[in-house]
């Protein structure tokens, strides 16, 4: 199936095991380790849709002779791991019985007159991944992760995001002065101030700034925003999840341009 060197593990000892279990389930792991794993046909699929082609390819011992010759002919190495120990490395419920160990992307800075996703501290990993989809969506290009904010690369945003990681470029860990580096509006969201969304005239290119579950986006960069923007909830509710809010001031602001 595959002239790439193939390997099987039936020990749960292998350093090569060991570090693949700290990938699945250590939300920072990729940091060290420089490579970032992905579980699954959908992000196996999405990756290499864009361009992204697998180190390692990892399959279980049963799904091996089944699996698709792309995957394995696509990668440097190919290992085929017991399946007891495949389920005991994932960190899906029902292990997806293949994956990809891909190198992480090299660290870049930001790019200026980008549309643009800021996280101010966005901490819910289903939330981020679910913010990073809608941006890609939407035509938003670049995300601009603060310190604090859910890590971009961890498994649980992986998931969330469903691929559109591949589709953007994610920069992390900044503070508050680098997105000066922007050189577009920010537009802040809001639960009670600012201009409705729907009657607001948007920027393009922009920033959209999304704030923490709680507090919402940090007063300090909120002095910094060009717009409030809230949206508008006839039906009486305080506020939105923030991935929710998010997806519909993107669809509104990428609609517009």
């Amino acid at each position: 199936m595959t002239s790439a060197p193939l390997t099987v593990i039936h020990s749960r000892d292998n350093a090569f095991v060991k570090d693949l279990r700290r990938l699945a389930q250590d939300s920072t792991a990729y940091r060290k380790q420089g490579r970032v794993w992905l579980e699954g046909d959908h992000l196996c699929s999405a990756a290499l849709q864009r361009g992204v082609h697998p180190a390692i390819a990892v399959f279980s011992e049963s799904f091996w002779p089944q699996a698709p010759a792309l995957y394995a002919q696509v990668a440097i190495k190919v290992i085929v791991i017991a399946d007891a120990l495949f389920a005991d490395i994932s960190g899906l419920e029902s292990p997806a019985a293949m994956g990809f160990v891909v190198d992480a992307a090299a660290p870049r800075g930001l790019r200026a007159g980008v549309a643009t996703v800021v996280l101010d501290r966005v901490q819910d990993a289903g939330n981020v991944g679910s913010i990073l989809r809608s941006a890609s969506a939407f035509g938003f290009r670049q995300v601009a992760a603060l310190k604090g904010s859910a890590a971009l690369w961890a498994p649980k945003v992986l998931r969330a995001g469903m691929g559109a990681h591949f589709a953007l470029d994610l920069v992390e860990g900044l503070a508050l002065d680098d997105l000066q580096a922007l050189d577009v509006p920010l537009l802040v969201t809001s639960s009670h101030t600012g201009s409705f969304l729907h009657r607001a005239a948007l920027p393009w290119p922009c920033a959209w700034v999304l704030g923490h579950e709680g507090q919402g986006v940090s007063p300090a960069l909120e002095a910094q925003a060009a717009q409030r923007i809230r949206i508008a909830q006839p039906g009486g509710e305080e506020s939105l999840n923030v991935a929710a809010a998010a997806a519909i001031c993107l669809h509104a602001s990428g609609a517009m341009r």
